[in-house]
């Protein structure tokens, strides 16, 4: 259940969304995965979990009309990220629904242009946190492949399916995806760090060999944000994953 709430500035404070103090909240890896999309305005995007809407927000913000659906299987959470969207003035683009995302009602099982998703990082590993709505959020109870799935199947041809997820998964997330048509783009702490996470990119149909890009290096040794971070974080810039159509 959603109590106290915190106001959250995103993209250099044009999107605002408000979010539970408690439990998991969305961050840097929203954004990443966000600036990974590439809808197009007139296009639409399925986001699959989409907790208090900030991934869908900032898709929706980066690329004015472009649509956006969200799916969320907390209803509370669900009701908040409806109205994030309301107070960001894009209810008319982007919606929330209360639903599983593994299992999608009847309207929402149709193609969509683009799906995005930032599962669970923890499979069956570790403790759970006390708070259900947080294990939930975190522990995807060795579904990866579940989610993986179900954003596969939501794709239309020549659409794209990203994820972010953390390194350490990705050869369990690429055993649940064609072994075509996919980009790997490491996000580097700092450099000279190994990744923690990853963006991991599917172009529907594609018969293109397996891509590592460069990546992203997230901060300077001081810890400050590299130039190209804060251009995505602040600026609202795009991640270039895509690969070439059919």
């Amino acid at each position: 259940m959603v109590s106290a709430n915190t106001t959250d500035r995103f993209l250099d404070g044009r999107v605002v969304v408000k979010q539970p103090a408690a439990g998991f909240r969305a961050g840097l890896d929203a954004v990443m995965l966000a600036a990974a999309v590439p809808v197009r305005a007139g296009g639409d995007a399925l986001e699959l979990g989409a907790g208090a809407g900030t991934a869908s927000l900032c898709v929706a913000k980066r690329v004015e009309g472009a649509r956006v659906t969200g799916v969320e299987i907390d209803v509370a959470l669900t009701l908040l990220a409806n109205n994030n969207a309301k107070a960001n003035g894009m209810a008319e683009r982007v919606t929330f629904a209360a639903a599983d995302a593994l299992a999608l009602p009847a309207h929402l099982r149709r193609p969509f242009d683009h799906v995005f998703c930032n599962p669970p990082f923890h499979g069956e590993d570790g403790e759970a946190p006390p708070d259900e709505a947080k294990a939930r959020a975190v522990q995807d109870q060795g579904k990866l492949s579940a989610w993986i799935t179900a954003g596969v199947k939501r794709t239309v041809s020549g659409g794209t399916f990203t994820l972010i997820l953390r390194a350490d998964r990705l050869a369990e997330a690429l055993a649940a995806l064609p072994d075509r048509g996919l980009t790997i783009f490491p996000l580097w702490p700092r450099r000279d760090e190994p990744a923690k996470r990853v963006l991991l990119q599917l172009r529907q149909g594609a018969k293109t060999p397996l891509r590592v890009l460069p990546g992203l290096t997230l901060h300077e040794a001081d810890g400050k944000y590299t130039p190209e971070a804060d251009a995505v974080l602040r600026q609202g810039a795009s991640l270039a994953l895509e690969s070439p159509r059919l």
